[in-house]
């Protein structure tokens, strides 16, 4: 039902290209990725691709702090179209605290606000989500006590806690989506335990979790039209990989579908439904170089 279509090497630039989002704005593909010397290093920055035929792909725009290691870049676009960035800053300065998360605002793609900060010092915000006009964002705890505290915001700068959903392993990144009914659902990496699959009902409060039946990294996924959860992920057993996977929300299990060319460093994907047509960004050190890729996928027709 999933078919590689084609992958294609988009962005190699630094010594470290890697932890990328996608998202389609104003008839265009816009990726976003860190460049660093290393995987952890002093001099991460954010690194803006636009892309009008999913082929040759720009650089638009470079976002960079002196004081922080810049990680993790998610987009969203707001209800009345503009483009919003959420990443996080490991601090070169550890005396208060060791990380921050920064929300970057822009009319265009290539001109950027500067960088707000939002939520709680040390509590890492992931990844948005939209419902209706009501923004969210699900954070992880740097350092023990360990748990997992969802936000909302109503006005993009400001984040307010809403409950502790979860508490106890080491859970990190995630990916979060609303069904039609308004059902929040979550898909939450744990280190070294399986990932699990969450579902809750407004005020979303009170969590059901699944275990997924294995060990994920850097979760995103997407709802097709037919209600069906496809993912994206990095896969642990066997040889490292990243991996389309259904996830069944009956059962909460994770069934791998096709595996992208990767291996080693890998995964962190962005994903972008047009029709029929997948298109996916991750990064991957199986070639040359940790680079950035791009994959093209078709589902079948009926999906």
């Amino acid at each position: 039902m999933l078919q590689l279509q084609q992958v294609n090497r988009i962005w190699q630039q630094a010594p470290h290209n890697a932890f990328t989002d996608l998202i389609d704005f104003k008839g265009a593909l816009w990726c976003v990725c860190r460049e660093g010397s290393t995987h952890v290093s002093g001099d991460g920055a954010l690194r803006i691709l636009r892309s009008a035929d999913a082929i040759n792909w720009h650089s638009v725009a470079l976002i960079q702090d002196n004081a922080a290691d810049l990680r993790d870049a998610k987009f969203s676009q707001t209800p009345d179209s503009k483009l919003l960035l959420l990443g996080a800053g490991a601090l070169h300065d550890r005396s208060r605290y060791s990380h921050q998360s920064y929300i970057w605002q822009s009319e265009d793609g290539v001109n950027w606000s500067a960088a707000t900060a939002v939520g709680e010092h040390n509590i890492w915000l992931w990844r948005m989500a939209w419902q209706h006009k009501n923004l969210y964002a699900l954070g992880y705890k740097i350092g023990k006590p360990h748990f997992v505290r969802l936000y909302h915001s109503a006005d993009q700068c400001n984040f307010s806690a809403v409950a502790d959903i979860y508490s106890g392993s080491y859970a990190n990144e995630s990916g979060l989506l609303f069904n039609s009914s308004g059902t929040m659902l979550c898909l939450l990496r744990r280190d070294p335990e399986h990932g699990l699959f969450g579902q809750s009902q407004p005020p979303y409060t009170d969590w059901h979790w699944q275990d997924i039946g294995c060990r994920i990294g850097g979760p995103q996924w997407l709802q097709l039209p037919d209600g069906r959860l496809l993912c994206c992920v990095r896969l642990y057993d066997n040889e490292v990989r990243t991996s389309l996977c259904w996830l069944d929300r009956k059962t909460g299990q994770l069934t791998q579908a096709l595996v992208l060319p990767s291996g080693g460093d890998c995964s962190y994907a962005g994903m972008v439904l047009r029709g029929d047509t997948l298109y996916i960004s991750y990064y991957s050190s199986h070639e040359d170089t940790t680079a950035i890729y791009l994959a093209v996928v078709s589902l079948a027709t009926g999906i």
